[in-house]
């Protein structure tokens, strides 16, 4: 192995374009209160996670759980041993991650051929000449609910735009790339409702559903997030080059790949993990069975986000997705901007979401608003029971939620408290 894929730490090139890519790590921004030890330390926490980029496939839980425990650098700096199979092991033990030695040793293999510290060079090159930002698990402007992705959690996101609206995802739409005139029209009508209440978009820029929803929220002056199977400075489709671009004037276009990277059927299904993780709830317009809709409407259902989907008439196969999705996973049936409104718990079209906060509340707190009965109210006994937690967890996060204005109580003539959703006008 050469001399350059050895070297871990960041060079004063290398350094200088991490200054350009992400500011807040290497202090160009004339905000960092750090000294030139910690700035270094952290340059080369972003140069290793650029570095782990080229190395895995999105959604790699075995690189994901060594560089949760073991962070960026040392789990690199082992890997790049003569004797990785048996540092890395060692490591992992020590930290009580559960990866067998057979496991690693294949992941290893795998990582291995793509390890070039040159290569790395020209993604740091291409990234700085498409005008791309590195935000990383340690930027202030990463997205928060990326995390309930765990070990299969993006190691950062190339971006091109504004990345602080990567927080304000609000709901993701998604549907089949050829769909017909009804599904064009249907999710026009929903995404502008949804636009109209301040609720931003995320979709994946592909033809058909993803490019109606997109459209349609610029058109709407709403903020919209495109996520990307392939590198953020390539147009995939190359049809849809001017439709990124405005989506990264007035939004963002973000991927976890490497700049130039070139989407795959793989990508793609992981691209979607992270469209529903960064969204507050997912909505599927018009998906037949097979389409790649699903995969995300299933990354929704597990992430615990909610998940709607509009039905078609019962004789087209290009709704027969949809219908499998609200009779056997549940999914709430949206048919109109008003069944969108309550989807989203929003009270008016000029209402303010309930969940607009939610990926910065805890899971607990999430299972609980989704407990609380739209109209009406549930005692704290009831509400533990539809949440699946135990009543004393609940009573505190009850007490929580109408701390933060999300629920407030109300005595019974029993005396007991019951709860209900606050009602933001």
């Amino acid at each position: 192995m050469s001399e350059h894929r050895l070297r871990v730490r960041a060079d004063a090139g290398e350094r200088a374009a991490i200054g350009q890519l992400a500011p807040d790590a290497g202090g160009t921004n004339g905000t960092s209160h750090r000294n030139r030890s910690e700035e270094s330390t952290a340059v080369d926490a972003v140069l290793a996670r650029i570095v782990w980029c080229r190395l895995i496939e999105p959604g790699d839980a075995v690189a994901g759980a060594l560089i949760e425990a073991l962070g960026a650098v040392p789990a690199l700096e082992m890997l790049a041993d003569a004797d990785a199979v048996r540092r890395l092991s060692e490591a992992a033990q020590s930290a009580g991650i559960d990866v067998t030695r057979r496991a690693l040793s294949a992941a290893i293999s795998r990582w291995l051929p793509r390890l070039d510290r040159a290569a790395t060079g020209g993604d740091l090159s291409r990234a700085t000449a498409a005008g791309l930002r590195v935000v990383t698990p340690e930027s202030p402007e990463w997205p928060a609910s990326l995390n309930d992705l765990g070990v299969h959690a993006p190691q950062l996101l190339w971006v091109r735009g504004d990345a602080s609206t990567l927080a304000r995802a609000g709901l993701a739409v998604v549907g089949a790339r050829a769909c017909t005139g009804y599904g064009a029209s249907v999710t026009a009508d929903l995404v502008d409702s949804a636009a109209s209440a301040g609720v931003s978009i995320v979709s994946g820029a592909a033809y058909g559903i993803d490019a109606v929803a997109h459209r349609t929220a610029l058109a709407a002056g709403a903020v919209t997030i495109a996520v990307l199977a392939g590198g953020a400075d390539r147009a995939y489709p190359a049809a849809h080059a001017q439709l990124l671009d405005r989506i990264a004037a007035d939004g963002v276009v973000c991927s976890e790949m490497v700049p130039g990277a070139a989407p795959t059927r793989w990508r793609f299904l992981q691209r979607n993990r992270s469209i529903a993780a960064l969204a507050s709830a997912a909505l599927v317009t018009e998906a037949g069975t097979r389409s790649g809709s699903l995969n995300t409407a299933g990354h929704a259902a597990e992430l615990g986000r909610d998940l709607g989907a509009v039905p078609g008439p019962v004789t087209s196969a290009a709704s027969a997705g949809c219908h499998r999705l609200i009779r056997e996973y549940g999914a709430t049936l949206v048919s109109n901007a008003e069944e969108l409104r309550e989807f989203l718990r929003v009270e008016s079209a000029s209402g303010q979401l309930v969940n607009e906060l939610s990926t910065r509340q805890s899971a607990a707190h999430l299972r609980v608003l989704d407990a609380l009965p739209l109209r009406g109210s549930r005692s704290a006994e009831d509400v533990a029971l539809a949440a699946g937690l135990d009543v004393s967890e609940t009573r505190a996060v009850l007490a929580e939620l109408e701390l933060l204005g999300f629920a407030v109580a109300a005595h019974a003539a029993s005396g007991r408290a019951h709860w209900r959703l606050v009602r933001r006008a």
